[in-house]
């Protein structure tokens, strides 16, 4: 990943953990379930986003990597890992 991808992921992680830590405390004190429902959402909102920059990142990084090697088998590889995680995730 690159140096400047790192940290800004790392950023916005530290936020999510912080909307996690706070939705617990929603949850400890009772709080109105719509609002948790929102907040709920904000985190996922926040992950989804994490997960554009590291895929975008991937793409522009490794997979661009494949591509311009010219090595097919290198290209099928990247092609088929983001399948995977793809297929993983969906289940």
């Amino acid at each position: 990943m690159k140096t400047e991808t790192k940290k800004l992921v790392a950023t916005r992680l530290a936020r999510v953990e912080g909307q996690v830590r706070g939705l617990a405390q929603m949850v400890e004190h009772d709080r109105y379930c719509l609002d948790v429902v929102a907040q709920v959402r904000a985190a996922r909102s926040a992950l989804a986003k994490v997960e554009q920059m590291v895929l975008a990142d991937h793409l522009g990084s490794c997979v661009e990597q494949a591509v311009v090697s010219g090595d097919p088998d290198e290209q099928r590889k990247k092609v088929a890992e983001l399948i995977e995680v793809f297929n993983r995730s969906d289940r």
